[in-house]
């Protein structure tokens, strides 16, 4: 038990030496912040020294005959594993509360789309009387109405648009507004990671007789 009380006072005062040195440094501006490679070895040695001095002092009050250099390995050793768990922890809270973007540090790839209203639906002529927004468990998107796309199938008008695809996310859905007619929704089954593809899916029926498709375009491809 004495051995492990020891170890505990060299990692006390490993922590303690660390700290103490920084605001030495701070406090008798003696530090550069623009250093920091000096001020973190010097903040090292303070940690180093304060393990000892923790450790001998621990030493001589349980009147133990332990050796010195023994006993501020085993705390230096703890120490260590102490920083590397910290380090582990920090580094999985880090990945598991990223923003997920789905393209990181370039221009986000886009959902097209194409809607094929049941026959007989009025679309307005312009792009003001449609509202579009991609919808996802974390984040809404306005899309924008490609009206120069829209065009007819035989007696069903079709309408397109686009619209960005900025996270990582399987649960995404995209709702459609037309002046004067009920909202439409539809669900996008496409994976999380949205992979590029240059042509259409195939239509996917809905309940009101309207049908989508879509795919995922990436910047640079066609």
């Amino acid at each position: 038990m004495r051995g492990w009380l020891r170890i505990a006072a060299g990692v006390v005062g490993a922590v303690a030496g660390f700290i103490a040195t920084l605001l030495l440094l701070e406090l008798g501006g003696l530090g550069n912040r623009a250093d920091l490679i000096t001020s973190g070895l010097l903040a090292l040695f303070g940690a180093i020294a304060g393990l000892v001095l923790a450790t001998r002092l621990a030493t001589r009050m349980d009147g133990s005959a332990g050796s010195l250099a023994r006993n501020s390995l085993k705390s230096l050793a703890v120490v260590v594993l102490l920083c590397a768990a910290t380090g582990v922890g920090y580094y999985a809270y880090a990945v598991t509360t990223a923003t997920p973007w789905l393209n990181p540090n370039a221009a986000n790839p886009l959902l097209l789309f194409e809607v094929r209203l049941p026959a007989g639906t009025t679309v307005p002529a312009s792009a003001q009387g449609i509202a579009i927004e991609l919808q996802t468990d974390l984040n809404t998107m306005p899309g924008e109405p490609s009206v120069s796309r829209f065009r007819r199938d035989g007696d069903k008008p079709v309408i397109a648009g686009e619209v960005e695809l900025a996270f990582r996310t399987s649960h995404r859905q995209l709702a459609v507004n037309i002046e004067r007619q009920p909202s439409r929704l539809y669900p996008i089954g496409m994976s999380a990671k949205a992979p590029h593809t240059a042509e259409f899916g195939p239509w996917q029926s809905q309940a009101d007789g309207s049908e989508i498709r879509y795919r995922a375009k990436w910047p640079g491809k066609p």
